[in-house]
C-alpha cells in the first residue's frame, strides 16, 4: 500500500504530504518539532559553556608576563552539581504538567513551559556571575518550566495524532530533541571561543522567544478549537479516535491502579535506563573529549553533537519504520515496544562496552555516536508506551514515567563528576561500566513486563468521563485490534 495514497484519500485532503502546510496537524508536529528544538537547546547549552566558563586559559600582560587565569574555579564535583541542578526543578513538574495538560490543553501548557525557560535563559550569565548558587537556582527553575514539556507532547497527540499515524507524528516532533541538541552543542563551541560563554545563552534564549511568539499566534489547542482547519480533516482526526469530541478536562485518573501497573512500571524503568546513558554523555560529553580524548573547545563541541545527529536520523525513521510494522501486520504493538526498546538496549551496552575497553578517539566516537543513536530506535519503543496504555491519561503517564527518568537527569552527572575527579581513562571506563550495567537491568525488566496494549483501568478513566456506554473504550480497543491482529508476546 502507498502510504501517500492511503494518508490523501482518508484525510480528503488534496495535497501530496510534503505540503504540511495544507495540513494542521502536520503545521503542529512541526511547529511541535521546533519547539523541541528549543527545549534542548535551553538544556543542553550550559554543557558546552560550563568547558569555557571553568578552563583555564593564559593571559597575556603588555609587560610580557603571561598569567593563567580560570573565570570560574570550580572543582569536577561541584560542576556536576551545576549540570544536575536542572533536574532538580524537572523532575518535579512531570506528573503536573500532564494535570495542568487535560486542564488547559497540551498545546498551551507547552507554549509557556519553553517561553519561561526562554526568559530565564537570558537572565543565566548574569545570575551566573553572582556565583555557583544562583547558577544552580536559575537551572533549577529552568528545569521546572521545561519538566512540563514532554507530558504536554502527549496530551497534544493525545487530541491532534490519529492513530495510525502517532508512532511518526510523534517520532518527528521529539526529532526536535536532537536537532536541538545537534546545533546547539555545534554553535555553542563556536559561540563560546568567538563572542564568549556569554553569548550561548543569549542566542538560544532569543531564538526560543521568537518560537514561542509563532507558537501563540499558530497553534490551538485541539482540532474542535483551530479555525483554520479544513472540515475534513477535523473530521477525519475525529472518528480515528471514534468520538466526536477529546475533552480531558474533568479526567479523573486511576492512580494508584496506575502506579502500581506492570506496564507502566517497565516503562519508566525503561525511561530512566535510557535517561541515565543519555545526560551521562549529554551533560559529561563534552569534558571527556577534552580531558580524555585531548580535543579543543570548539572541536569538542563539533564532536559532541554527532551522537544526538545519529539519534535523531533513526528517531524519525524508526518511527516510519514502527507504524509499518503494525500497519502491515507483521508486529502486533506490543512487539514493536518490547523490540524496539529492548534491541536498542542491547545495543547501547554493547557498544558502551567497546568504547570503554578501547577509549582510542576513532573507534570511541564511533561507539558512543552508535550507542546514543540508537536511544532513536527505543523512544519509538518505550516513550510512545502512554498513547497505548491509556490514550486520555496519556499525558500524566507520560509525566509518571519522565519524573522517574529526571533522576538520572539528577543522580548521573553528579556520579560522573564525583567519579571522574582528576578525568583519567580509569575514572572514565567506571562511567561507562555503570551505564552497560543499568542498560542490562532495563532490558529485562521491559522484555518480560512491558505491553503496548489498552490497559483495564483505562476502562475506568473513560467511563467517568464519557459515562457507562464506554464508547470511547470500544472504539479504542477496535482500534489496536486494526494494528494488533496478531497474537502478542
Amino acid at each position: 500500500m502507498d502510504t501517500t495514497e492511503s494518508c490523501v484519500e482518508s484525510d480528503g485532503i488534496d495535497a501530496p504530504l510534503w505540503m504540511f502546510w495544507k495540513r494542521r496537524r502536520y503545521v503542529v508536529m512541526v511547529m511541535a518539532f521546533l519547539g523541541y528544538f528549543n527545549v534542548y537547546s535551553l538544556r543542553v547549552n550550559l554543557s558546552v559553556a560550563i568547558v569555557a566558563m571553568t578552563e583555564i586559559r593564559e593571559m597575556i600582560h603588555p609587560n610580557g608576563t603571561v598569567e593563567l587565569i580560570q573565570e570560574f574555579e570550580w572543582s569536577s564535583s561541584l560542576q556536576g552539581y551545576v549540570l544536575s541542578s536542572f533536574f532538580y526543578g524537572y523532575i518535579f513538574t512531570q506528573v503536573l504538567g500532564g494535570y495542568l495538560s487535560s486542564k488547559f490543553g497540551g498545546t498551551n501548557v507547552f507554549g509557556v513551559g519553553i517561553g519561561a525557560t526562554a526568559v530565564l535563559t537570558l537572565l543565566t550569565p548574569i545570575l551566573a556571575k553572582q556565583g555557583a548558587g544562583w547558577l544552580i537556582a536559575v537551572r533549577t527553575l529552568e528545569g521546572a518550566f521545561e519538566g512540563v514539556t514532554f507530558p504536554c507532547g502527549h496530551a497534544m497527540w493525545s487530541v491532534w495524532a490519529p492513530p495510525s499515524e502517532r508512532s511518526r507524528i510523534a517520532s518527528i516532533a521529539f526529532t526536535g530533541s536532537f536537532a536541538g541538541t545537534v546545533i546547539t552543542m555545534t554553535l555553542s563551541g563556536i559561540l563560546a571561543v568567538s563572542w564568549g560563554w556569554e553569548s550561548v545563552f543569549y542566542f538560544f534564549g532569543v531564538l526560543a522567544c521568537f518560537w514561542y511568539t509563532a507558537w501563540l499566534l499558530m497553534v490551538r489547542k485541539s482540532p474542535e478549537h483551530d479555525h483554520r482547519i479544513s472540515e475534513q480533516e477535523r473530521e477525519f482526526i475525529m472518528k480515528s479516535w471514534g468520538r466526536q469530541e477529546k475533552d480531558t478536562s474533568d479526567v479523573k485518573h486511576p492512580w494508584m491502579k496506575m502506579l502500581t501497573s506492570k506496564p507502566v512500571i517497565a516503562m519508566s524503568i525503561a525511561s530512566i535506563v535510557e535517561d541515565w546513558g543519555y545526560y551521562t554523555l549529554l551533560t559529561g560529553l563534552p569534558t571527556f573529549l577534552k580531558s580524555v580524548l585531548n580535543f579543543d573547545l570548539q572541536e569538542s563541541g563539533i564532536l559532541s553533537a554527532l551522537p544526538y545527529l545519529a539519534m535523531g536520523i533513526l528517531l524519525s525513521t524508526s518511527g516510519y519504520l514502527a507504524d509499518w510494522l503494525q500497519i502491515r501486520g507483521h508486529l502486533t504493538t506490543t512487539q514493536v515496544r518490547k523490540y524496539f526498546t529492548c534491541g536498542a538496549f542491547i545495543v547501547q551496552l554493547v557498544c558502551m562496552m567497546i568504547g570503554a575497553l578501547v577509549l582510542i578517539p576513532a573507534p570511541t566516537i564511533v561507539c558512543i555516536t552508535i550507542a546514543v543513536g540508537m536511544g532513536g530506535v527505543a523512544w519509538c519503543g518505550y516513550l510512545l508506551n502512554p498513547l497505548d496504555l491509556s490514550p486520555m491519561s496519556s499525558g500524566v503517564l507520560m509525566g509518571i514515567s519522565n519524573g522517574f527518568a529526571a533522576i538520572s537527569g539528577v543522580i548521573g552527572p553528579i556520579v560522573t563528576g564525583i567519579i571522574t575527579t582528576n578525568n583519567t581513562e580509569d575514572e572514565w571506563r567506571m562511567v561507562f561500566y555503570i551505564a552497560v550495567g543499568i542498560y542490562v537491568f532495563g532490558t529485562l525488566v521491559y522484555w518480560f513486563w512491558a505491553s503496548g496494549e489498552l490497559q483495564p483501568w483505562a476502562l475506568e478513566v473513560t467511563q467517568r468521563k464519557n459515562g457507562p456506554t464506554e464508547v470511547s473504550l470500544r472504539s479504542e480497543s477496535s482500534m489496536n485490534k486494526r494494528l494488533d491482529h496478531l497474537s502478542p508476546i
